[in-house]
This record gives structure tokens, C-alpha cells and sequence, in this order.
């Protein structure tokens, strides 16, 4: 046939034929199914038949007059008015006969091949000058969902054809320097996955936000894959980590159940879809398994690793997959170049800070942070498509949810929010594009922010962004990270926050010298875990709902605790994989074990818990050595399923030589065994107790950590949580300072590896360089300290 090319007959240099997603497309289905991925098939109409149907309808000539009339494509007035025109004469044009009967010839061939009468297909637009190295923009043209029969398809196809005249797609051309009419679109007809009764999804090769290169991240809901596309729901969230993916593990760093109330599916009349609700009950669920996680994260990979070997350089990849509800099989449905990080200079790091961050301040509104910037700007709440042209340059736009026709108002804006929205969301993919700071799925933005008000927006703190009123100054440094000075010592830095992990990994840094697992109990799971093995004992029905509520996606409760907090520490082992990570055990004070949810049924009242029921002593107590049986749980997860064996394990506060013996011997139980797989045991080395029997303790350590704060508190006899003597607090002493060298020579006298992972050496550049000079091994400092001890330690 002239102007159909099957799938199986394209590959990826036919995009000045059938367009970038066809050649994908062509080129996935030739060269990948035989690695086990499975994609529908299809034909691609070529660009030829785009030029034999203007001809033929005489379109062309009319076209240019329209387009030539357009002089500011700024103009969004004029710019929606000519796009109108032109689609309204591409449309209104008549398919020529050939080329009609050539459509559904292949039509009835791709029926026949699925074994139905007339099969559903989506229709998508690919144009000859999109996801090209230098010039990629997402959703420039139109795709047409649940398409059947010879009626709806050439409709579909002419639609389709005038989609390359969206208004979104000549601003497009226009700054790329594209001629209108040297850019060709081919259409894609490829059958549908039944994701309508099943899940859909995106995945990219890549963290989107850092453009961390070690993780696939998955998004999913239920329904076809638009509905994350628009931004209707908040999505499921995966994460998983490539290189232990290619050792056989199962490393699922990350599984956040997003917010899937609605989904879109077919519909019945003379609509092709429609939106509805999502059962209460399946919304708290994981849409996905984790096995279909690991399917996804496996094609993935392989496209990614196919693309890069054809590129001779790495290509990240922006993968839309389906999963069918008949067969319960997955499917790659498209997949494009990512643009964005590809040919970004890792190497340079922009560091965006708020001035007098110590500051209270209450945000207005938060959500989710699309990238990493700092941005001042006036509130402009977008209700309709009808304000957008009042959108002036350095307005902050707020709205339900962007549109895709918005896109050429959107690059005069400062910034972005939304009600609605996951980080795949139209918003969210826009805003990454044209480096805008964005905070998607605030809920209730257009409701808290008044139109016209100064407001900030604070993108800098990982994956959560506020916004706060008024003009917050800020500051931005540009650090180029292979030109910072080495240190005598190994610098280590200090990670609490697993959504941070990624972004502080490239900083020159030889590992985490401490991973607390307090702010993950805190942030991600909330609940006391005695409160999750024992919820009998919790009377109050409102505590109940609020655990239940939590724990929803999980049949047993224990098994959120065991696996949120695996993927909290597995995030942290995956950034800096494979590099070691120092893993401190929980070291909660009874009182804040009391705040947790549920708490205050398993903790008792203490006048004094920073000396209290804390670190070791709780891990074999009656009270908690359940609780502790899960951390070790969670721990050994992330080493032997996920094959995170960077980790190390460190124990916080051991009292005595025989609480060290103890610990040891109730690790052991649940399966983490000093040197099993290369295992290590750290003690911190923060009570008095640890300096003097240091050569004791090395019988159960391989190696200590000094903890500068609690050391210093013991030794000075000082409640490091009053304001009253806080003055008298100081690392600097001559106690603190004797005490920490004791421990670096009795450290090295048993030949075991000694650092510090407390504050001293991140306030105090004279107390790190009098460390250095006494030959400790690594310095752990807090990672908005380590550039500037690095640059400044001469």
C-alpha cells in the first residue's frame, strides 16, 4: 500500500515518514518483543497521505494566507483565532478514495488480527518534527481514545491531521524555527488495551525531578492513562532501583497509594470515553503489584538500555504503559525520548535557599514540588479558559489544572499551581520543560490563594513544595561539583529524608555517615508500631479509623510498618548505591514515641527521657523488643530482597558492654548476623561509658560513629533541651574535645573504623579540622554543610 506502513515493517529511521511515536513504536515492536515486551500493534498513515489529503482538498494555499496573517503567535487572541480557521478547513476537507480504502483495508486486517469484527483503537497523532534531540515538547498533538469502526476512525484521522494546528503546536513550531508546511503528521492506529477495566500508567527511566539515573519511577491509576495525563487524580507512586533490578533483587524503594478517585473508561453513546468514580475501597489500594511493579521496571530498562545503545550515549525514557483487564497482562503502548536531564550537566548543582529559613512561617497551601527553584510572583487564579490571557509575564498562574492549549500562556508565568495533579500531570511535565517552578495537587490552591496577591513558592526541599504570602527573599548558588577540593578525611553527609536522598547523592561525598529512621517513622508511617502488632489495645475509635485509614492498602499492619520503612531506607541506599550508608536504628525518646499515633497507649510518662527508655535499651525490653523485631524486619528487607548491601547497621545509645551483647544477640534472632553478606555493626559512640570501654565494645562493633550532641550533654551534665543552661552547651570544650580524641585512639588501637555523624563538625569548622588532625576516619556533616567545608576547610 502507499500510505500505510504496518508497525512491524518501521523502525526508527523512518521518523520522516510516520512521524517520532510511530518510528518508536515500529522500532520497540521489531526489535523488543523477542525480550519478552509486549506492545499492541498497529499502522502508521504516513506523512505522504497528510500531504495527499491537503492536496486533494486544496488546503494548503487557504492554510497559508490563515498562518500568514498570525504575526505575533503572542497574540493569543489572534493565535486562537487562526488556529480555529485552519483546523475548521482541515477538517472540513473530504479523505480521497485511495487513500480512504487503504485505511480501512488495514483497518479490517488489524480487526481480523485480534479476531473481532471492528477492534478499538486509539488514534494518535505523530508529527515528522516532534521528540527530536533538540526540539521535544510533550502532548503537541491530539490522541483519540476507544475508536471503533470505519466511521469513527477516518473522523478520528481528519481530527487527528488538524491537531498539527492546535494552538499549542505553531507557538511550538514558531520557537523552534519549524516552516508550518515542511512539518508533516503521520497517524498512529494502534488497537486499545482494555486498561478502561483495568490500570494505566507512565514510567520514566529516571528520577523527574533530580534526574537521579538509577530508578525507573512508575505512576498508575485505574482507567485509561489520561486521567493522570489531565491531572484528575493523584496517582500510585513506584519506585524502583536498576542496578540491584539487573542482579536478580526486587528493589522497591518507594510505593506511595495516591488519592484514585475517579477513572476514566469507555463509554457506550456517542461519546468514545467517560469519567466516573472509583469503589471507596479500591481507591486506598495499590493499583499495582508488586510484581507487575517489577515487570514495568524491567521493560523499562530494556527500552532505555535499547535506545542507548542506538544513540551511543544514555536515553532516558518517558514510557506510557497499560495493563489489560481481560488477559491481566501489561503492555508498552508508546515511549519517547526524555528530553530534559539527557543532555544536562550533572556535574552542575543550583542550590536554592530562603533567606531566614529559621524563620516560623506557615504556608499557605502545599503539594507536590516540580523541581527545584524559588520563584516571587502575583497570584493569578485561572477558573476558565477565558483568563488566561490576562496571565502577564512573571504571574504565578493557579488553577484546577492546566490545559494543554494553555501551554503558550504558561511560558510567560514565574510559576504553577494546582488543585489537582501527580508529577506526571500536564502541569507537571509543562513546567519541567520550560524550568519553571510548579506545586501540583495543593487541593484547594484556587480556594486559599487570592488573586493578585505577591505569593512565593518554595520548590527547594524535595518532594513536598509550599507556598508562602508576600515576597521571601532567597538566595541561589551555582556549585560545580567536580571542581571542590578533596578532604583528608572521608566526607560522609547525614540523610533523614528519603525524598531528598536522590538530590544530596551528588554531592562529593564518600557515603551517608548517618540515615536516622526517625523522620521516616515520623513522616511516612506515623503510627507507634506496638500500636500496629497490638491494635486491640487502643480504645479510642478515632485512633482506630485514623490507623485503619493508613493501613488500608495493607492485609496485615505490620506489613505497612516492614515495608514503608524498608522503602524509606531503601531510597536512601539507592541514591548512593553503591557507596555505604550508615543505617542508625530508631532512637525516639519516650516522649516523642508518645506523640506517634497510637503512642499513648505503649509509652509511659519520664521526667527525664533523654536519659530515659531510649536507643538499646528498648530493643530487648518487654515493652518494645516487638516494635524492634519489625525495624530488623524492614532492615533485612532492604538487604536481601532489594540487594541494598551497601547498608550498615548502627546502634544508638548503648549503655554497657553486656546492652551491646544483648542488642547483637536480638538482631541475630531476626536475621541480621555481623558479617553475614558482608554486614557491619557501628555503634555510636555518645555516652561516656563508650569512650572508656571503647576496646570492650569493638568486641561486638566493627567500627563507631561519635555522637557529638549526647556525648556532650553527659559529659557536661547538661539537658540539651533546656533553654535555661543553653548557654553552657558546647562541643568545644575541653571535656568534649579530650573525650572525643580517647575515642579516635582506642578506635584505632583495635583497628576499627571510627567517625562522626553529630552536629559539632557541621556548626564548627575548628572542631572538624582538630578531628581531621586527631585521624579520624570520615566526617558526616548535614549535606547544606558539606560544600561549604569542602570549599572553605584551607
Amino acid at each position: 500500500m502507499k500510505y500505510i506502513k504496518y508497525f512491524e515493517d518501521i523502525n526508527i529511521d523512518d521518523v520522516n515518514i510516520v512521524g517520532g511515536k510511530n518510528a518508536s513504536l515500529g522500532e520497540m515492536i521489531t526489535q523488543l518483543t523477542s525480550q519478552g515486551i509486549r506492545i499492541p500493534t498497529g499502522f502508521a498513515i504516513t506523512a505522504d497521505a497528510y500531504w495527499h489529503y491537503l492536496n486533494a482538498n486544496q488546503l494548503v494555499e487557504k492554510m497559508k494566507t490563515i498562518m500568514n496573517n498570525l504575526s505575533d503567535v503572542h497574540d493569543i487572541a489572534a493565535l486562537q483565532r487562526a488556529g480555529s480557521e485552519v483546523r475548521k478547513l482541515i477538517i472540513s476537507g473530504t479523505i480521497p478514495e485511495d487513500l480512504k480504502e487503504e485505511i480501512i483495508t488495514a483497518y479490517d486486517q488489524l480487526s481480523q488480527h485480534y479476531g473481532v469484527k471492528a477492534t478499538d483503537v486509539a488514534v494518535r497523532s505523530s508529527a515528522t518534527a516532534e521528540d527530536l534531540p533538540t526540539a521535544s515538547f510533550a502532548g503537541q498533538q491530539d490522541t483519540f481514545l476507544n475508536v471503533s469502526g470505519e466511521k469513527q476512525l477516518l473522523e478520528a484521522c481528519k481530527k487527528s491531521m488538524a491537531s498539527l494546528f492546535n494552538d499549542r503546536a505553531i507557538v511550538y513550531r514558531v520557537e523552534q524555527g519549524f516552516d508550518h508546511f515542511k512539518v508533516a503528521l503521520s497517524i498512529g492506529v494502534q488497537k486499545m488495551i482494555r486498561s478502561d477495566t483495568a490500570v494505566s500508567g507512565v514510567a520514566f527511566s529516571l528520577d523527574t525531578e533530580t534526574g537521579f539515573k538509577d530508578v525507573v519511577m512508575i505512576e498508575a491509576s485505574y482507567g485509561l492513562g489520561e486521567s493522570i495525563v489531565q491531572g484528575l487524580v493523584t496517582p500510585d507512586e513506584y519506585m524502583v532501583h536498576k542496578p540491584t533490578l539487573d542482579q536478580g533483587y526486587a528493589p522497591i524503594i518507594k510505593k506511595m497509594c495516591g488519592d484514585k478517585k475517579t477513572k476514566i473508561i469507555y463509554a457506550h453513546d456517542s461519546a468514545h470515553v467517560k469519567t466516573v468514580h472509583v469503589a471507596v475501597g479500591d481507591q486506598k489500594k495499590f493499583a499495582l503489584t508488586n510484581d507487575e511493579i517489577l515487570e514495568l521496571a524491567r521493560f523499562v530498562v530494556i527500552i532505555e538500555k535499547h535506545y542507548s545503545t542506538l544513540k551511543k550515549n544514555w536515553s532516558p525514557m518517558d514510557v506510557e504503559w497499560a495493563k489489560d483487564g481481560h488477559d491481566g497482562k501489561l503492555y508498552i503502548v508508546q515511549a519517547r525520548p526524555e528530553t530534559i536531564f539527557a543532555g544536562k550537566n550533572q556535574l552542575l548543582l543550583q542550590q536554592y535557599v530562603l533567606k531566614n529559613s529559621s524563620e516560623e512561617r506557615t504556608p499557605l497551601i502545599s503539594g507536590l514540588s516540580i523541581g527545584h527553584k524559588i520563584v516571587s510572583g502575583t497570584a493569578r487564579v485561572v477558573k476558565s479558559a477565558q483568563d488566561i490571557a490576562h496571565i502577564q509575564a512573571d504571574d504565578i498562574i493557579v488553577t484546577e489544572m492546566t490545559d494543554p492549549d494553555w501551554v503558550p500562556v504558561m511560558k510567560r508565568a514565574a510559576g504553577i499551581i494546582t488543585d489537582r495533579g501527580g508529577r506526571t500531570c500536564h502541569a507537571a511535565i509543562v513546567s519541567r520543560e520550560l524550568g519553571i517552578p510548579a506545586i501540583v495537587g495543593t487541593k484547594d490552591a484556587t480556594k486559599k490563594i487570592k488573586n493578585g496577591k505577591m505569593i512565593t513558592i518554595d520548590c527547594s526541599s524535595g518532594t513536598y513544595g509550599a507556598v508562602y504570602h508576600g515576597k521571601i527573599e532567597y538566595t541561589v548558588e551555582t556549585i560545580q561539583l567536580d571542581k571542590i577540593p578533596t578532604s583528608p578525611a572521608a566526607i560522609m553527609t547525614n540523610c533523614a529524608d528519603p525524598d531528598s536522598a536522590f538530590q544530596t547523592s551528588f554531592l562529593p561525598v564518600t557515603g551517608v555517615g548517618l540515615a536516622r529512621l526517625e523522620f521516616i517513622i515520623t513522616n511516612s508511617i506515623k503510627v507507634h508500631p506496638m500500636a500496629l502488632i497490638h491494635p486491640e489495645q487502643i480504645e479510642d475509635k478515632r485512633i482506630v479509623h485514623e490507623i485503619n485509614e493508613l493501613t488500608a492498602a495493607y492485609d496485615k499492619k505490620t506489613d505497612f510498618f516492614v515495608e514503608q520503612l524498608a522503602c524509606g531506607v531503601g531510597m536512601i541506599a539507592a541514591a548512593f548505591y553503591p557507596r555505604p550508608v550508615i543505617v542508625r536504628l530508631s532512637d525516639f525518646k519516650s516522649n516523642e514515641y508518645h506523640n506517634l499515633i497510637g503512642g499513648e497507649y505503649f509509652e509511659l510518662a519520664e521526667e527525664n527521657p533523654m536519659i530515659g527508655f531510649r536507643g538499646a535499651s528498648r530493643y530487648y525490653n518487654e515493652r518494645y523488643k516487638e516494635a524492634f523485631a519489625l525495624e530488623c524486619q524492614a532492615l533485612l528487607y532492604v538487604r536481601e530482597k532489594m540487594g541494598l548491601k551497601n547498608v550498615k547497621i548502627m546502634i544508638p545509645f548503648v549503655r554497657t558492654v553486656q546492652e551491646a551483647e544483648k542488642v547483637v544477640q536480638e538482631m541475630k534472632l531476626h536475621g541480621l548476623a555481623r558479617g553475614k553478606d558482608g554486614l557491619e555493626f557501628i555503634m555510636m559512640c555518645e555516652i561516656p561509658s563508650n569512650v572508656i570501654l571503647i576496646e570492650e565494645f569493638s568486641n561486638y562493633f566493627d567500627g563507631f560513629s561519635i555522637g557529638s550532641n549526647d556525648l556532650t550533654q553527659l559529659i557536661l551534665g547538661i539537658d540539651r533541651d533546656s533553654t535555661i543552661i543553653a548557654s553552657l552547651f558546647d562541643e568545644r570544650n575541653e571535656a568534649v574535645k579530650k573525650m572525643m580524641l580517647m575515642a579516635i585512639e582506642g578506635a584505632h588501637k583495635k583497628e576499627k573504623y571510627i567517625g562522626i555523624c553529630g552536629q559539632a563538625p557541621s556548626d564548627y569548622p575548628e572542631i572538624a579540622q582538630f578531628l581531621i588532625d586527631a585521624g579520624i576516619d570520615s566526617l558526616s556533616l548535614n549535606a547544606d554543610s558539606v560544600v561549604a567545608f569542602l570549599i572553605n576547610k584551607d
